[in-house]
């Protein structure tokens, strides 16, 4: 069975120019998986890592101490690399530019969000991390800048998530394809364990916080009916699943065929998943599984950034699904 690494120096010749300064930070990336997976395991015996932070992060929300572990796990595992110029989290209001002289002179920078669905981790609920690689747009030798990170997510190098559940898996994308790596622990190595995974066309479950729905827009809420209607000959009524956590949803969606949705509500108008650490990373791998990735309206590939946090409506998953909600919310318009 092949390991990550391997995996990683066979594919490398697909990035002659990056010369081996993208293996490199998926590198990096897989060490500090191997730390979180050892981390969240000891949750439930260690006071460390479960309950809040005492904080806040940029969005407003409540920090917990498990965001924090990865956030600082993850930056100090790329800034121990010469292949990072830069570095943003869904945690800190700014980027980080290494300063450093090999920071300087690095081609790439890398956007996270250290932990998705932190807030399931206190009651034993699969949690994730979301990661987005760009090559850096402003000249090599200088600091990077906030253009570096304002790129719109067609121009993603690779992006990836791991998902800490039963089993602790990376899955990633150079944009050839999706394949995706099983940890195991006795060896201490992440194994090819399903490759070039392919996102059903059509599938027969959705997800989305149906908590929400009197704030959803009109085509949104007539696209949730569509899939609890008695259709049989339509393999409806779709199965309801949510678990809360971006990663976790979008990865059992991919596997078995589903629609993933976080609209926008008027709660929160713009949406409330973060367009370059959660929507674009995820986008790009949708795609590249043979899926779709919208904001109702438009390829969410297609976004250009205005802002560091900028926040996006979100659907994504199987082709016709996606297809589909988008007529809805075409066909019903808010009045």
């Amino acid at each position: 069975m092949k390991s990550l690494g391997e995996f990683i120096i066979e594919k490398q010749s697909e990035y002659p120019e990056a010369k081996g300064s993208l293996s490199g930070i998926l590198s990096a990336i897989r060490l500090s998986a191997k730390f979180l997976h050892r981390d969240i395991n000891k949750a439930g015996l260690i006071n460390d890592v479960l309950g809040d932070a005492g904080a806040e992060n940029v969005q407003g929300e409540q920090q917990k101490k498990l965001d924090v572990l990865a956030h600082e796990t993850i930056k100090k595992a790329l800034f121990m690399r010469d292949d990072v110029a830069g570095f943003a989290s869904e945690e800190e209001e700014n980027f980080i530019a290494f300063n450093t002289e090999r920071g300087k002179n690095a081609k790439y920078i890398i956007l996270t969000d250290p932990l998705d669905g932190s807030s399931n981790i206190d009651v034993n609920v699969a949690v994730g991390t979301i990661f987005s690689i760009y090559r850096r747009v402003t000249p090599i030798g200088s600091p990077v800048t906030l253009e570096d990170f304002l790129q719109p997510g067609s121009r993603q190098v690779s992006a990836g998530y791991v998902v800490y559940g039963s089993s602790t898996m990376l899955v990633y994308t150079t944009g050839n394809g999706v394949n995706g790596f099983t940890y195991d622990p006795s060896l201490g190595m992440f194994l090819l364990s399903h490759e070039n995974i392919r996102i059903p066309e059509q599938g027969s479950i959705y997800s989305v916080n149906e908590g929400g729905y009197v704030r959803f827009p009109q085509g949104v809420k007539k696209y949730i009916k569509y899939c609890q209607e008695e259709a049989p000959q339509e393999n409806r009524p779709y199965k309801s699943r949510y678990i809360g956590s971006l990663v976790s949803d979008f990865h059992r969606n991919m596997l078995k065929g589903g629609i993933y949705m976080y609209p926008q509500a008027s709660s929160y108008p713009q949406g409330k998943l973060r367009l370059n650490y959660e929507c674009n990373p995820m986008a790009f791998l949708a795609e590249q599984a043979g899926g779709l990735a919208t904001d109702g309206k438009q390829r969410i590939l297609d976004i250009q950034p205005q802002s560091l946090h900028q926040r996006s409506p979100f659907f994504t998953g199987s082709r016709q699904m996606v297809e589909n909600v988008m007529q809805f919310i075409q066909d019903y318009p808010d009045e």
